[in-house]
């Protein structure tokens, strides 16, 4: 009887410590929206299709896996209004916005699929435009999923939207000189003192017998 509880409880040390490395790897691939804010990038509080940027913003967009905002990989490159909008001059009862479109890195991209160099692009587009119209205005074609969620810009990807993919993490310095392939030392040493207290469990019950 004691022999099977030892068991039963060693086996459910593993499959918690298998249901917390699987958490950990969870992210989803997706096109992540941004706005400028001074030098830096602030994740969108609203989506594209909301968002009405003024005459003059930075905006960008990336596509990456990430897990949550926290998380996500934020637009890559030069991105600063005078520079991208330089070639598109101001013109009465229309507004500016400056688009960095960063496609991600072949590690975030579908199976089979190429992520195509970094774009940036200034929208001439009217003065209540959303970012939305404005990406359709420079990165057609556009396509989005019955939630209306932005699943690919200039055709990409061309499959796929916000579906959940395994993402490895980047060790911490504390982490990078231990491998990542294995359990946890808390886990091993967990282990061990539950197959010592089993054996001993297991050793009185035969001394008394």
């Amino acid at each position: 009887m004691i022999r099977r509880a030892v068991l039963l409880l060693l086996a459910s040390l593993l499959l918690v410590a298998g249901a917390g490395q699987a958490a950990q790897a969870a992210g989803y691939r997706y096109w992540s929206f941004w706005e400028r804010d001074g030098d830096r990038w602030v994740y969108a509080t609203q989506g594209p299709s909301t968002t009405r940027p003024s005459d003059g913003d930075v905006q960008g967009f990336r596509f990456a896996v990430s897990e949550d905002s926290s998380d996500a990989a934020r637009p890559r490159g030069r991105a600063d209004f005078a520079s991208i909008c330089a070639g598109t001059p101001a013109r009465d009862g229309s507004k500016r916005v400056a688009l960095l479109l960063d496609f991600g890195t072949p590690a975030d991209a579908p199976e089979g699929e190429t992520p195509p160099s970094a774009r940036r692009a200034c929208a001439r587009v009217s003065p209540d435009a959303t970012t939305a119209q404005a990406l359709a205005a420079v990165a057609k074609p556009l396509r989005y999923d019955t939630n209306a969620l932005l699943c690919a810009i200039s055709g990409y990807p061309e499959q796929g939207c916000g579906e959940p993919v395994a993402k490895k993490r980047n060790p911490t310095a504390e982490q990078a000189d231990r491998p990542d392939d294995g359990p946890s030392l808390g886990l091993v040493a967990g282990i061990a003192v539950v197959v010592l207290l089993g054996g001993a469990a297991l050793w009185q019950v035969r001394r008394r017998g």
